[in-house]
């Protein structure tokens, strides 16, 4: 098993691509702390996620945009696993649907928390217990927000690029402490979020996207275990030494990456970059 002694923590795991995580690391042999914000649906996760499991799985109910709540999430990971080696930071939502000047002000102000505050915060409060790893991993979850305009989903946008160029800065600042830190862009999926997409309608989220989120809806999306075995790939031994990246796992050649192994490192191959004139053909004096 590849995550064999591991000690994991993966937060918004009760359902969707973090559950799938969970229960693609418990199978693995992992030691998994799952966190969400609903109890309810956490608990039941646990009990499933439980009995397919080859490794111990713990579940604490936290909201990571309340700093309590995740030194809670901390505390309850070093009493029941005795440290921490991987910490998956999935916990996100959409926020609020239309125009940035006609939606609620205190909901996009949310979406932040939630996204982006609320994944610095673990990786902050973490990270002493990941420098005592052997080799310590974080992977953040991205989207399609990352890489490209989303509008009428503004927060969730920026929150997403913001995620990606902080893991980009955590990695260089952490590389000397043996911690790789990874982003991955898992691909459309069909959850929840497609399903706030559609109920919120053309009017809120644009003609364009509604139509695309129908679209694939009918085709099924992308499956949630290509993503969970990317993120395998990432927190396991066979990844060590890639390290501030945006990777797709739908696209990118990852399950090949150790015969690029050396091109990979120093680069800015799979980083978000600004395009200038001459990669486009144009020579602007």
């Amino acid at each position: 098993m590849k995550l064999a002694g591991k000690k994991v923590v993966v937060t918004g795991a009760s359902q969707g691509l973090g559950y799938n995580i969970a229960l693609v690391f418990a199978k693995e042999g992992a030691d998994l702390l799952i966190c969400a914000r609903s109890a309810t649906q956490l608990k039941t996760a646990h009990q499933e996620i439980s009995v397919r499991a080859h490794g111990r799985v713990f579940a604490e109910a936290a909201d990571v945009a309340i700093e309590s709540d995740v030194r809670r999430l901390v505390n309850s990971a070093i009493e029941h696993m005795g440290g921490v080696d991987v910490l998956i930071c999935n916990a996100g939502i959409y926020g609020p649907k239309g125009a940035i000047d006609d939606i609620n002000w205190g909901d996009w102000v949310q979406a932040i928390q939630i996204n982006l505050i609320g994944t610095v915060m673990c990786c902050r409060l973490f990270l002493p217990f990941l420098r005592n790893s052997p080799r310590g991993k974080i992977i953040l979850i991205s989207g399609g927000g990352a890489t490209k305009p989303l509008p009428f989903l503004s927060a969730y946008a920026a929150s997403k690029a913001a995620i990606v160029r902080f893991g980009e800065t955590l990695a260089a600042e952490v590389k000397s402490a043996g911690i790789d830190v990874n982003s991955v862009a898992p691909g459309a999926l069909n959850t929840r979020m497609l399903q706030e997409i559609i109920a919120a309608g053309p009017q809120r989220v644009g003609q364009l996207f509604y139509d695309a989120s129908l679209r694939q809806r009918d085709s099924g999306g992308t499956p949630l275990e290509t993503g969970s075995s990317l993120c395998l790939y990432l927190a396991s031994d066979e990844s060590n030494g890639i390290t501030g990246k945006l990777i797709s796992a739908v696209w990118d050649p990852w399950a090949e990456f150790q015969h690029h192994r050396d091109d990979l490192v120093d680069t800015d191959i799979f980083t978000l970059r600004r395009i200038v004139p001459s990669e486009r053909g144009l020579n602007w004096k």
